[in-house]
């Protein structure tokens, strides 16, 4: 994974300079409505059982409170002069002509911008492009060049005033004069962006010692020749040419396939689209020049990166910087706002800005136009199948992906895409490969499905095709091949937990939408002429996280018992910030009165990094963890559904270690009070036996103990009442030893820990909180997941299964869902309402997905700049089934079971269900998405 994965070199520059970053919400200090309401849960937010009574942000979204940075001016923003600037860029329509200016006469002199920006300003003034790999090479169009890809901007305009900046912006709109183009020049894409294969053949048996796999061998890696893969020769040599005479192998076996097998090829097409999140990208930035501060006001889903970019940004250029100080709100991207260049777009407005804020933010056409899409993907599926047990033999599928004009993460869309394409079942011998071409389409990135949409739906149309050829019961065959615990998975790994998909198989057979299907079709058919009757089955597990999950978190209680808890996570949509806070009252039996997100400042951390968690060998990284403050990653964007999961443990680990090192011990103190050792001597009372609920201790029997009275005996004792951690995550978690004061060494689940002591602590103890406050403690010793672990493609999964009923109108092809109903599994639900919204929002993007929208690639797509909603067709309330749609959630093995990330996989099942529900209506399949009415027409004529 060469791309984007050490981007910290390009910054060291900027920390090297000083440069100091400052990233936070919105406050009161912003001068606006909060952004949480309340601002702090308290016992009003609560009912008497524990439940939050509705999110945190909930009042001050409904009430049209400023939540989101697009809500956000100049005056608005404490500090920042009360005059605002606005900005908009021009965008090249074509890329097959040389750019050879701009030409502004439509605007007249009273709509002249203040200020135009080129290419050749930035780099005469030494502003390039962060991390060029990623973000491509040029922010603008050099003068005399092609441009990159379609809509790529070639200039900058600066308006003082809003008035003339709003009419210039109308006037230019789809006016192809403004735009100067040359002669017409072949298009020269950068290099493509990667290839990777997937080859395992077990050892006979799931429980065997594989033949080969990723995880006990390697991943394979190729390269390009021209548009052409080149993959490494089969041979016995390295791991890799023994991975390809695996491959060969395998197609050996394909071609050897008798009467006993179905041999099923077929080709596969997923959409481009445009994942539609209803804040655009924004930014608004002043560059401070007396003072060398760069604030910005920004839309992203990884603060920190945009801060630390930023500073690295601007420090190689003319411009003086002693802070970058990043304001974030609320944001929803559904992955687009991770890893973007438009914030960066925008600090190049703010630099030119003259002293006054600029803002930069799309309109609709605009975010058609430059927003980051969900990857295309053409897949080649091949299933072998014994034709007397239903079993699958081998499955291979070989795709590509278009990733536009910049790299961003096609490459990881596309190998992650690969090592799903499994679904939920099991596979003795198995070859998936993926390619990431450039081409001049609008840039992908890391959308909503990240390449697992596309790949798990062709497998579970494929299934079904495979049902209906054998002549079985669709999801009886599903059952012959379901993903067990303990078996592996096609890189070799074995998944964490327990799989609970033939729970799941089990449930969807016995429901009535399948059980009665045929009876149903018949009566319904019957009773509505021309139109057909079908209900569709799918059935998938998505992977969550990235195999670099990394996070921070700190929970602190004072002498009256107060709660106050910090955390890197930040809220984009799914509820972390309400989710976070009740993990926190689960575990000490009250939620925070204080809570802080978005935090990136760590004092109490000096933790150092190279962020290279893919990349680095073994024998390297060995190496650097005997620095005991280095850690591969600092902190994770909200992205791969971590918030539950990834960045809970975080949370969770916090408030174990506070109850074992603070409010155990002095609860302990307080029973222990009196004669020959109080009421607790008698008793064996244990820490496991400890419960903390509704703002009280109680263990084995003894007087419950109100927490603020166990809060003010930990202080008096001088124990830790302040914890924070760094967790950080490999497809396994890292876990480290630390010599704490008084208590000797403990290993616990986190790779770095800080203290901080309670008011009666002894002098000697006081002089460690030498670290913004607090004891650092150096851990003793580390046991971080062995790089290894990055060919396990994925460990953690989450499933869902949906069955749709549709009915399909034969005059017009319109495909009509009845209803629909869903299973999931995500272990213990946090907050249900929070699941229930995921389900109900992920569900309705994938009917979209699968029924109605669709982006061309290239010349009549939307980097022409004329799309809008007004072509680009959504589902709507009349479309999702709204008020016949329903779902259940499997309820947890036990009550220790942790939560699952769900937000990606709950959009998926719905796609290839509605495919095949199609397919069980008309008698008709389809392989290229989305199914409009004309395709439906077409295959009726």
């Amino acid at each position: 994974m060469q791309v984007g994965m050490s981007r910290r070199g390009f910054l060291r520059a900027g920390a090297l300079a000083g440069v100091a970053l400052k990233v936070s919400f919105l406050t009161p200090a912003a001068q606006a409505r909060l952004i949480e309401t309340p601002p702090r849960p308290g016992p009003d937010w609560l009912t008497p059982d524990g439940k939050p009574k509705y999110r945190l942000d909930a009042i001050a979204k409904v009430t049209g409170a400023k939540t989101f940075a697009r809500d956000y001016r100049a005056p608005d923003l404490a500090g920042w002069p009360k005059e605002q600037s606005h900005a908009f860029l021009i965008h090249a329509t074509k890329a097959d002509h040389t750019f050879e200016g701009i030409d502004l006469s439509v605007l007249g002199e009273g709509l002249k911008p203040d200020r135009i920006v080129l290419h050749e300003d930035l780099i005469a003034d030494g502003i390039t492009t962060p991390h060029p790999d990623f973000f491509g090479d040029v922010f603008l169009v050099p003068k005399g060049e092609t441009p990159r890809l379609l809509g790529q901007p070639v200039a900058l305009l600066i308006y003082r005033d809003f008035a003339r900046y709003d009419a210039a912006k109308r006037t230019v709109r789809f006016d192809d004069s403004v735009v100067r183009y040359g002669a017409k020049t072949p298009f020269n894409p950068p290099p493509h962006y990667g290839a990777s294969r997937y080859v395992r053949i077990d050892g006979g048996t799931p429980d065997a010692e594989d033949v080969f796999s990723p995880f006990k061998d390697t991943a394979i890696f190729g390269s390009f020749s021209g548009d052409a893969v080149v993959w490494p020769p089969a041979g016995e040599g390295d791991a890799m040419a023994r991975g390809m005479a695996a491959a060969a192998q395998i197609e050996r076996d394909i071609a050897a396939a008798g009467d006993g097998d179905l041999v099923l090829k077929r080709h596969y097409f997923s959409q481009s689209i445009d994942a539609s999140a209803m804040e655009a990208d924004n930014g608004n930035v002043w560059y401070d020049a007396e003072s060398g501060v760069l604030h910005i006001m920004a839309a992203s889903q990884s603060p920190y990166e945009v801060a630390e970019v930023s500073a690295g940004m601007v420090t190689k250029s003319k411009f003086r910087l002693t802070e970058v100080d990043l304001k974030v709100g609320y944001t929803v991207g559904y992955g687009t706002k991770d890893h973007y260049l438009f914030p960066f777009l925008s600090v190049v407005a703010g630099l030119y800005g003259e002293g006054r804020p600029v803002r930069l933010a799309n309109d609709r056409f605009e975010q058609f136009q430059t927003g980051l899409k969900r990857h295309p993907f053409w897949m080649d599926n091949t299933l072998v199948i014994d034709r007397a047990t239903g079993k699958f033999r081998i499955m291979t599928g070989h795709f590509k992906t278009d990733g536009g004009g910049r790299a961003n993460y096609s490459f990881s869309v596309s190998f992650v895409g690969a090592t799903a394409a499994q679904s939920i079942y099991y596979l003795p011998k198995s070859d998936f490969s993926a390619a990431a071409f450039a081409s001049r389409a609008v840039e992908a990135g890391s959308t909503r499905g990240y390449g697992t949409l596309q790949s798990m739906s062709a497998t579970e149309m494929m299934v079904d095709e495979a049902a209906e050829l054998l002549g079985l019961d669709a999801i009886e065959l599903r059952l012959r091949n379901v993903f067990r615990s303990g078996m592996k998975n096609t890189q070799g790994a074995i998944p964490g937990g327990a799989l609970r998909n033939e729970e799941i198989l089990l449930k969807a057979r016995a429901h009535p939408l399948w059980a009665e299907r045929a009876g149903k079709k018949k009566a319904y058919e019957a009773a509505n002429p021309g139109k057909k009757y079908g209900v569709g089955y799918a059935h998938v597990q998505k992977d969550y996280g990235t195999g670099a999950e990394a996070a921070l978190a700190s929970l602190e209680i004072d002498p009256q018992g107060r709660i106050r808890f910090r955390h890197v996570a930040h809220e984009m949509g799914p509820g972390v910030t309400t989710s976070q806070a009740i993990m926190v009252g689960e575990i000490l039996g009250r939620v925070p009165d204080e809570t802080e997100y978005g935090v990136v400042r760590w004092p109490q951390m000096p933790l150092e990094t190279t962020d290279e968690p893919y990349t680095l060998s073994q024998e390297e990284e060995d190496r650097r963890k005997e620095n005991p403050r280095w850690t591969p990653r600092i902190t994770s964007p909200m992205s791969a559904t971590n918030s539950v999961y990834y960045l809970g443990h975080a949370t969770r680990e916090a408030a174990r270690i506070l109850v074992d090192l603070a409010l155990w011990p002095a609860a302990r103190a307080l029973w222990s009070r009196g004669t020959g050792g109080g009421m607790l001597a008698p008793y064996d009372v244990r820490r496991e036996e400890l419960s903390l609920a509704n703002g009280m201790l109680n263990a084995g029997g003894l007087p419950p103990l109100a927490f603020e009275a166990v809060a003010a005996e930990a202080h008096r004792m001088g124990l830790p009442v302040g914890v924070s951690v760094h967790t950080f995550n490999r497809w396994q978690w890292t876990e480290a030893e630390f010599d704490i004061p008084g208590r000797g060494r403990e290993r616990r689940v986190v790779d770095a820990l800080a203290l901080r002591y309670g008011e009666g602590a002894p002098a000697e103890r006081r002089q460690l909180e030498t670290t913004g406050g607090w004891h650092f403690i150096e851990r003793a010793a580390v046991s971080y997941p062995p790089t290894q672990r990055n060919n396990a493609g994925v460990t953690y999964y989450a499933p869902m299964a949906t069955l749709a009923e549709v009915m399909v109108d034969t005059a017009s092809g319109a495909v009509t869902l009845l209803s629909h109903h869903s299973i999931l599994e995500c272990g213990r639900q946090v907050v249900p309402e929070l699941v229930s919204g995921q389900v109900q929002g992920g569900i309705a993007m994938g009917i979209g997905h699968a029924l109605k929208e669709y982006l061309p690639l290239y010349e009549d797509g939307p980097g022409d700049g004329t799309w809008n909603w007004n072509r680009y067709e959504l589902p709507r309330a009349l479309d999702v089934a709204l008020w016949t749609q329903t779902a259940e959630v499997l309820p947890p093995l036990s009550d220790s079971d942790p939560p699952k990330g769900i937000a990606e996989v709950v959009m998926i099942a719905v796609v290839p269900a509605i495919a095949n529900a199609v397919t069980h209506a008309i008698g008709k399949r389809f392989y290229d998405l989305p199914i409009t009415p004309e395709k439906v027409r077409e295959a009726l004529s």
